[in-house]
């Protein structure tokens, strides 16, 4: 790397409470290098998950579910990665339901790359996706456009305060089921930057979520303008969750995690491919 002209890189993210507070340190060149400067692009994570496919941005947030299919292009940092501990995505519903009976129903799911519709289809194959921007989930089923909804981002947390009721954390069942964390969304880099650039990115990413959390208060309040309206109590709940050691670093049990989920996904005819889980640092 030259330290004369700083190599830009394009580095993409979510418009979510959790992706800011991560992106806090590097957005705000709190965290910065010598070598590179990066311009932050913000998309749902449906459309991320899409672009990657075309390669289009150098460093990215994705669902895990989405990365078997770039795996050719991207590989998998070590730190940034969501992880449900016990909780995750929810199926809720307007009416109280059992969570055997979402067989056969029509769902809305926030996009067929998303983890969340990777796990509820290892826990239940047999339902109807209606696919909808994730924020119109809960909009949809209240004017029938579907049964149930699979709520990812805050609405986690909100959807019992506008009549929904509970029928299915993803998450707390994957626990149950596996004795693992539920890994839902990721950073990827592409393959084609150079190992220095690619060492690069990694420590930056790191050093940046670790920069947030150590300066918790100042990082909340730039990601709260991403909250969408949400109270700042429900945000720095919401944040806490899917912001945390793992995030930091993977460390061993999230590749274990990963491994897991990419085999059920496999064997069920979601994912087309074996895919090595491969983190770099």
């Amino acid at each position: 790397m030259q330290d004369s002209i700083p190599r830009e890189i394009v580095s993409a993210h979510s418009p979510d409470s959790d992706d800011a507070f991560m992106f806090y340190g590097m957005a705000t060149r709190k965290v910065r290098s010598p070598f590179l400067t990066f311009k932050h692009v913000l998309s749902d994570i449906e459309t991320l998950n899409r672009k990657a496919i075309e390669g289009v941005y150098d460093l990215s947030a994705i669902s895990y579910h989405a990365y078997p299919t770039v795996a050719d292009q991207y590989v998998l940092m070590a730190s940034g990665s969501s992880v449900g501990d016990g909780y995750g995505p929810l199926v809720v519903a307007l009416h109280p339901m059992e969570p055997e009976e979402i067989k056969g129903k029509r769902i809305a799911i926030p996009g067929t790359l998303t983890t969340a519709y990777l796990a509820l289809k290892i826990f239940e194959a047999d339902f109807e996706p209606v696919v909808v921007p994730f924020d119109k989930i809960l909009e949809t089923v209240q004017n029938g456009g579907a049964d149930a909804g699979l709520v990812i981002h805050e609405a986690q947390l909100m959807y019992n305060k506008v009549g929904f009721h509970r029928v299915l954390d993803t998450g707390k069942w994957w626990k149950e089921k596996f004795g693992l964390p539920l890994p839902l969304g990721c950073n990827v880099l592409r393959r084609a930057l150079p190992a220095d650039v690619k060492t690069e990115c990694c420590r930056m990413m790191r050093e940046s979520i670790q920069y947030a959390l150590d300066n918790h208060a100042e990082a909340l309040e730039y990601a709260l303008q991403f909250a969408r309206d949400m109270e700042p109590r429900l945000a720095e709940k919401f944040v806490g969750m899917y912001v945390n050691h793992y995030t930091v670093d993977a460390g061993e049990l999230i590749p274990q995690a990963v491994r897991k989920l990419f085999d059920l996904g496999y064997e069920a005819g979601l994912i087309k491919n074996k895919t090595e889980v491969e983190f770099i640092r």
